[in-house]
């Protein structure tokens, strides 16, 4: 597994599915393990709910692209 990134939340933005789904699966991972301080629990925390709305929006958008093709579809 490679290490998470330390990138700030801006940078989640630049992020494929992919990339953002397999940090989170680090994220949660960490914080199931214990976090050592509040601190680091805190930002991990916060990492990976920017990560999961990163996802969110992907998601979000390949189903309306979903829903354009299957409309275009039906008009023809």
């Amino acid at each position: 597994m490679e290490p998470m990134t330390d990138t700030p939340a801006a940078d989640v933005a630049t992020l494929s599915f992919e990339q953002a789904r397999d940090e989170l699966i680090q994220v949660v991972s960490r914080l199931e393990q214990g976090a050592p301080t509040l601190e680091e629990s805190l930002s991990l925390w916060e990492r990976g709910e920017a990560l999961a709305a990163r996802c969110e929006e992907w998601l979000v958008g390949a189903k309306r692209r979903l829903e354009q093709a299957r409309g275009e579809s039906a008009e023809a």
